[in-house]
């Protein structure tokens, strides 16, 4: 769902890394801010694309007017059309009252189309129109609307990929790729590992949690994991070192024994002889498939009996830990398709942890 704030709450400032990809990535958004040229973000999730969104959007012109971030993703068809160009009142079912949407929200400002690859191929169509033309066509109505907005998109997926499968449009491809920003995996930057834990545990400080510190072994432990999750997964696990670490000082073996604890993540410090094992040695267990795992042993008393929309519900949400809420791997493992999967988070209320 779409969400808007007159207020950035993150801005370059908060975009902390050293390695050469961050340096080249904060420069050429000091610049490209100034545009109001599209902008295509690529790359793995929880990468900070959304970061880098709004860093464009705080550090240029626009900064005084909204932001308005869409999860192109999380609804579908003529739903999506009215969140992002709006609709006039009894335009279909259940329109009561007429609507700006996104587009007009952000009106001087910045959209922010997340998962632009998720898109169906109709409205596809219909975004091109509005990205050529500078106009909305609220749904159920004929007179457009013109709309002064930035558009920044960004995708987990291949787009020239999808291009060639036929499943996005390449003239809309084209519309949007104006200016190219792909991210890189936390893993192949391990020297913006200190910098951002510093950065995260100053936040969770902020927040009430315990003040905690690392030292030099536990960023050298982190630095040698893998980090499917990306910078997501890191922000999660320091998190849940400080509030488990009784210390003040997070060491080597504690922040070791934490990594080691988390099912599924041991193999990604690597096995003795690889690049990753430095002076470590790592056992080689491996999570079993969750198909094989029965979170839910039968209750002693039948008033302990979990109703079957709550065990979805707890089983969803174990799914999108697993995944560090890739949505599209949690819905492979679940048999679902990804709309599906969406459905039932918005059903349960399960929300994705925004990654400041």
């Amino acid at each position: 769902m779409a969400t808007a704030t007159g207020e950035n709450l993150t801005t370059l400032d908060r975009f902390r890394g050293a390695s050469a990809w961050t340096r080249s990535t904060r420069a050429q958004i000091e610049r490209y801010s100034q545009f109001n040229s599209s902008v295509l973000i690529s790359g793995p999730s929880g990468t900070g694309k959304e970061l880098i969104a709004r860093s464009l959007h705080s550090s240029g012109p626009r900064a005084a007017n909204r932001f308005v971030p869409v999860d192109c993703a999380a609804v579908a068809g003529e739903l999506m059309a009215s969140q992002l160009f709006g609709h006039l009142e009894g335009a279909f079912t259940g329109a009561n009252h007429a609507s700006l949407g996104c587009f007009q929200a952000a009106d001087k400002g910045t959209i922010f189309l997340d998962e632009i690859g998720e898109m169906e191929l109709e409205l596809q169509a219909k975004l091109l129109r509005v990205l050529q033309e500078r106009v909305v066509v609220p749904v159920g109505g004929h007179d457009g609307i013109a709309v002064d907005v930035r558009v920044v998109a960004a995708t987990n997926r291949d787009l020239s990929e999808e291009v060639r499968a036929g499943r996005f449009r390449e003239d809309l491809f084209y519309r949007l790729n104006v200016i190219s920003l792909p991210t890189q995996s936390l893993a192949s930057r391990p020297e913006d590992i200190p910098p951002l834990a510093t950065e995260f545990l100053g936040q969770l400080a902020q927040e009430g949690m315990p003040k905690k510190e690392l030292s030099a072994g536990a960023l050298e432990v982190l630095q040698k994991f893998s980090w499917p999750g990306n910078v997501r997964q890191l922000k999660n696990v320091l998190e849940q070192a400080v509030v488990s670490c009784d210390e003040p000082l997070i060491t080597l073996q504690y922040m070791h024994s934490l990594l080691k604890s988390r099912v599924g993540e041991i193999d990604s410090l690597g096995s003795p002889g690889s690049c990753n094992s430095g002076y470590l040695e790592f056992c080689s267990a491996s999570r079993p498939p969750l198909s094989n795992v029965n979170p839910y042993p039968s209750p002693a008393h039948p008033a302990q009996w979990e109703s079957l929309e709550a065990v979805e519900r707890s089983y969803i949400l174990q799914t999108l830990e697993h995944t560090y809420y890739n949505r599209s791997a949690a819905a492979r493992l679940l048999g679902l398709s990804r709309q599906s999967l969406l459905r039932k988070m918005k059903k349960h209320r399960l929300e994705v942890p925004v990654l400041d």
